[in-house]
């Protein structure tokens, strides 16, 4: 196998613990705090993250194979949620005044 496959393939058995860990944060947040942030509500991204997860774990073949445009989907969801709404919820909680 070459050097690209064995990187793809890392990243994604490192995606599924990854989308497992965002799911639970914002399974563990509080409604309010999405909103207060300015992002998207509670369930949208409980049911964002939870999807991702799901796609995460089905794909089987790995993003090298026929569900790579879905892997990738899974990937960017559970990124986005992990960078930018994540800070920004964890901020409201705290009382950051940047949020």
């Amino acid at each position: 196998m070459s050097l690209d496959v064995w990187v793809v393939t890392g990243l994604w058995i490192l995606g599924i613990p990854v989308g497992g860990y965002a799911f639970i944060h914002a399974l563990r947040q509080r409604s309010d705090a999405f909103t207060a942030a300015g992002k998207l509500t509670k369930n949208a991204w409980l049911g964002i993250t939870g999807v991702a997860l799901l796609l995460l774990i089905l794909i089987t073949s790995g993003p090298m194979r026929s569900g790579a445009i879905f892997w990738l989907a899974a990937v960017v969801a559970v990124l986005v949620y992990i960078v930018d709404v994540k800070p920004a919820v964890v901020g409201v909680q705290r009382g950051d005044q940047r949020w």
